[in-house]
């Protein structure tokens, strides 16, 4: 069965940290793309951060709201992506959630986490 559980959000102030973890099983996570994608409330989802694995470390792509506030990672050993949150706004509050997916002959194969609660107030 494949499982993506995510974890390590709640109430920030602005300014504050946050780091999200995500830990995958029941696929070979080293074959996926993995990401980091938020929403909320009223809003469509958007795609926070996104990490494809290779030879030279990866390719990571960002939200340019993001862009040098937060870093996403993965440790293969441990099954486990993350996203690191620094420099927190309100505006980055939203339920986050991590994302698995890769092509499979010729058809996306996604797989999706339940989602972690992310609110930056003072």
């Amino acid at each position: 069965e494949v499982q993506l559980v995510e974890s390590g959000g709640g109430l920030v102030e602005p300014g504050g940290s946050l780091k999200l973890s995500c830990t995958a099983s029941g696929f070979t996570f080293g074959h996926y793309g993995m990401g980091w994608v938020r929403q909320a409330p009223g809003k469509g989802r958007e795609l926070v951060a996104r990490l494809i694995s290779g030879v030279s470390g990866g390719t990571t792509n960002y939200l340019d709201s993001v862009k040098g506030r937060f870093t996403i990672s993965r440790d293969g050993a441990k099954n486990t992506l993350y996203l690191q949150m620094n420099s927190l706004k309100p505006e980055d509050s939203a339920v986050y959630y991590c994302n698995a997916d890769r092509v499979l002959s010729g058809t996306l194969v996604r797989y999706w986490g339940q989602g972690t609660q992310v609110t930056v107030s003072s």
